[in-house]
């Protein structure tokens, strides 16, 4: 749901990467461009933003 704040395997903070990634690819960029330029070189870090679902407006709309 919501992004980790470390990577679960090699223990990188990228939580405050996310926002940035998120803009740069809705933006058109490519994804592999936008995470190098983060910083972002590890295959498992990588791999956490590739395979992240952002499901906070799904789930929100169940709030009371």
């Amino acid at each position: 749901m919501i992004i980790p704040i470390r990577c679960m395997t090699c223990g990188k903070p990228v939580g405050h990467l996310w926002e940035k990634y998120k803009k740069e690819v809705s933006a058109g960029r490519n994804p592999a461009k936008v995470m190098d330029s983060l910083g972002l070189e590890r295959y498992c870090c990588r791999s956490l933003f590739l395979t992240h679902k952002d499901m906070i407006p799904e789930v929100g709309s169940f709030r009371k």
